[in-house]
Formats: structure tokens, sequence, C-alpha cells
């Protein structure tokens, strides 16, 4: 059964729509990326943060009011005509909800404990159900009055990416017709501090696969997709296909040869029903962390011996953890879209100083398009602690 992505909102460092993202991701825009000493005791750090003020809860909503709901609304507002055509043709108990995410509304609740420590009473408007990680979903059934399946996956940097898959799943079983499906993770302290503890994050624009790589930069993003087992008029790209594994190798370290990135990507195009170079463009994982760029490049390079265009969008985006699947996957429907009539793919942005103890993968440049004469398919990849992986391939609906 063909997975129609009939609709996408998107908010990220990039942009707060579809139109802006696709704009700033083609042209390799990195200016998101800034500077802020507010995250880390003793550190200024790159974050992909976005700017300036976001729509505020709607009226009813307000106890679930976080940060990371409020990225979900901007989002959700972008295709809310859509969601309501959805509603309309399959009803309220046909349409499901899953999402991935990471932080949920921890720093909310991070800064009501801070206040408790400080003042010995939590402030007026501290709820727990806001740090809770279903709250995203919660949030939007209660908004849009939605009865299917509503309920989110926390597997870390693969949240949204499973959030796909899953909700594929929901409509093979005919249990949904439709499903908002994606993910949202805002910046906060206790992910930034974290990384920072495993010596993970850079203090300077992250440069994957580079042999100077010394670590990711963290951003926030939220992007939902409307996903039904039939396409909208206009609509023209679908999940072609998924795969998953997880090699439980280590607590935060990938299995060094890559064969959980293999497996799962060789998954996909089985679910596909696709040759390794019927692809047309690979979004990868691409950290930056020395770990995480071996594998992958490894994993890559036997996968595809005579090379596929590839990048790491993650120096204009940031990674934006359990949203990161699912933003990527936006890239790749945008690359898709009339929003990028030149067919260009995203740039890999990068010192161009290539590690010589990986295998050399072909860098998308600039000059680089899609190929207007044969059937578009692009896939994402995605990877998280616990050896946990994911990888979609999204292409032109069938």
């Amino acid at each position: 059964m063909t997975a129609y992505l009939n609709a996408l909102g998107v908010i990220c460092a990039l942009g707060r729509n579809r139109r802006e993202v696709a704009r700033s991701l083609f042209s390799g825009d990195c200016s998101g990326m800034r500077e802020e000493p507010r995250w880390v005791p003793g550190r200024s750090l790159p974050v992909a943060a976005i700017q300036g003020p976001l729509a505020d809860m709607p009226a009813g909503q307000e106890a679930h009011r976080s940060r990371n709901n409020q990225l979900l609304l901007e989002a959700a507002l972008q295709i809310e005509d859509d969601i309501h055509r959805a509603i309309q043709r399959y009803g309220q108990a046909r349409i499901g909800i899953v999402l991935g995410t990471s932080t949920s509304g921890i720093d909310e609740a991070s800064q009501g404990i801070a206040r408790y420590l400080q003042d010995h009473k939590l402030p007026a408007d501290y709820d727990y159900r806001q740090q809770e990680l279903g709250a995203p979903a919660n949030f939007l059934a209660d908004w849009l009055q939605l009865s299917g399946p509503a309920y989110v996956i926390s597997t870390a940097c693969t949240s949204s990416a499973r959030a796909l898959l899953s909700a594929r799943r929901l409509l093979d079983l005919g249990v949904c017709d439709a499903v908002l499906c994606g993910g949202v993770d805002s910046l906060c302290k206790l992910t930034l501090n974290g990384f920072s503890a495993l010596e993970a994050v850079s203090g300077q624009r992250c440069n994957p696969f580079s042999q100077h790589r010394n670590g990711i930069n963290i951003g926030e993003a939220a992007a939902l997709f409307l996903m039904s087992r039939e396409p909208t008029p206009g609509s023209s790209s679908a999940l072609l296909g998924a795969g998953a594994s997880c090699d439980a190798y280590h607590i935060s370290a990938p299995a060094p040869d890559g064969r959980g990135a293999l497996q799962a990507m060789r998954q996909a195009l089985r679910s596909a029903g696709l040759e390794p170079g019927q692809i047309g463009y690979l979004n990868l994982h691409g950290t930056a962390t020395q770990h995480n760029d071996a594998m992958e490049s490894l994993a890559v390079a036997q996968l595809f011996p005579d090379g596929v265009p590839c990048s790491s969008t993650k120096p204009m985006s940031g990674h934006t953890l359990g949203a990161a699947g699912a933003l990527e996957a936006a890239f790749c429907w945008l690359a898709l879209s009339p929003d990028n009539p030149a067919r260009a793919l995203p740039p890999h942005v990068w010192d161009n100083q290539a590690d010589p103890a990986l295998p050399a993968l072909r860098w998308v440049t600039a000059a680089d398009r899609l190929d207007v004469h044969l059937p578009r398919r692009l896939m994402s990849n995605s990877f998280a602690f616990g050896g946990n992986n994911v990888s979609l391939i999204i292409g032109d609906a069938p």
C-alpha cells in the first residue's frame, strides 16, 4: 500500500514555513546557526534556534503550553486546512497521531524545579504533564478533537523517523485512513549539558565527515506530515519504503562497522522494491562526531559501491534530536516539491578536508540536480543511542 505524504508543515532554523526552509536549504544557508552563551555554563556554543515569538496556544489549550508544543502548533497551523479536509472526509476517529520527541516540555519542568529550589514552591503555571513524552500527541488530539490512536515514540534521534514508519503501519493495518506524523524537539539545557558532558558538542559549526570534525551542534524543529492511503489533488510524494534495526552495540556509540545502519538501509530498499542504484540522493545522519561519521561512511560505501549523491544537512539545521528524522524526511519531500523548481539537492557544507581514514563519498555540490528523466527516489538516514537505526525512502508517488 502506498503511504502518500499529502501535506507538510515545518519550522526550524532554516525558516518558519516550507518555502523559507526550501530557499535556505538548497542554497546551503547556515545563517540560522548562531553562537549563544546561555545553555552550558562556561561555554558559548553554536545552536540552531528558531528566532522570534511563537504562536500562542489556542483558546482552551493553555494547559498544554510549552515551547515544544508551540513549535508543533506552528507546523500544524501551516497545514490546518488540509487537516480539516481530512477530518471532514474520514471522521475524527479515523485519523491518528504519531509523533517523535526526546525533550517534550522538559525545559519548562526544569525551570519550575529551579524555582522550587530557590523559592520552596512551584510556579503557579507548573504542570507535570508538560514534560511527559506523550504531551505533543495529547495536545494535537485535544486541539483537533481527534479520537484515533495518538501516541509518541521516543527513541532518541530516530524518534520521528520511527513515527513515520509507525504511521504507515497504522494505514497498512486499516486502523486509520490518515495519520498526522512527524516530530518536534526544542532546545533545552538538559540536552545541551548532557551532550556537552559526553564531549560530543562542537564549539564551532559542525563539520560532518571532515578530518577536523569534533562534534554536533544542537537545533530545534517541528515537522508534521499528513499521511494517507490516497492522494489529495496536487500531492506527488510518498513514503516508498522504510527499514529499521537495533544492533544494541553500545548505549551511546554505534557499531563501528556500520552493520546496523547497513541493515536499516537494506530493509528500506527491500520495502520499496528498489536497488541501490535507483536512489538519487541520500540524506546522511552525518552528526560530525568521530564514531557516527566513520561507521556511516563505511555502511554507505558498502551499499553504494558506485556512489550516490549525499550530504549532511546538520550544519544548516543543527541536530534536532527527536525531530531530526522527520525534519530530514521533510528536506527530501521539499526536494520533490514545487518549492524546488530547480530540482536542486541540499549541498554538503563542510571544510572540504576529507578524512583519509574514511571511504570517499560523493558529496552534493551546488551544481547537482535531480535527474528529470528518472523516477525520483531519495533516502534519509537516522541513527540513535543504543544502536537504533532507521532509513526512509521518499519519492514520487506511483
